[in-house]
């Protein structure tokens, strides 16, 4: 089935289809849902309120971009909405005169982690520091883009980055990978 199909389908309110996009869609997207939440049963709740939502906001979608991108960012937001209501993003601050650069994980050692190895790192990070990195690194948002999603300033935005990637080297020269 075309993306084409499953996106008429889904307008069609066919149940077929939805399953279809849901089994199409659901592994990648339940992966994004986990690198946000720590635990299993909030990325699952939160993949099931995502997918309600694009069956149920389906015909907003312009099909300007594409329909997985579309989907992905429903299960970003729903993963912020998710967050924001346990309250993980209050405890997010800021930092003045920190040089990023010098908090940065060595390329090398990227490329060695596997996908266990990098969600097992992820989570270990305090929320706010796991849900900039994720904005930021992984989704490709901007800090004013990411202040404003979560409410925060600009700074602490870039502050929560440069600790995030700070504890990242960390985990990674106590798991033997070399400091650059």
């Amino acid at each position: 089935m075309t993306e084409q199909e499953m996106i008429a389908g889904c307008k069609a309110k066919d149940r077929r289809v939805q399953r279809a996009v849901y089994d199409r869609y659901s592994p990648l997207m339940g992966a994004v849902a986990r690198r946000y939440c720590r635990r299993d049963a909030d990325a699952e709740d939160v993949l099931v309120a995502a997918f309600f939502k694009v069956f149920d906001k389906i015909d907003t979608f312009t099909e300007e971009g594409s329909f997985e991108g579309w989907i992905r960012r429903i299960v970003v937001n729903e993963s912020l909405m998710l967050l924001r209501k346990k309250h993980a993003l209050k405890r997010a601050s800021e930092l003045t005169e920190v040089n990023p650069a010098s908090y940065s994980i060595p390329p090398a050692a990227a490329e060695r982690l596997a996908e266990k190895d990098i969600l097992d790192l992820l989570d270990k990070l305090p929320t706010g520091y796991r849900t900039v990195f994720n904005l930021y690194v992984v989704e490709g948002f901007k800090h004013r883009e990411i202040a404003e999603m979560l409410e925060i300033s600009i700074n602490t935005s870039k502050s929560q980055l440069i600790l995030a990637k700070k504890r990242l080297r960390e985990q990674l020269e106590k798991l033997g990978y070399p400091a650059r």
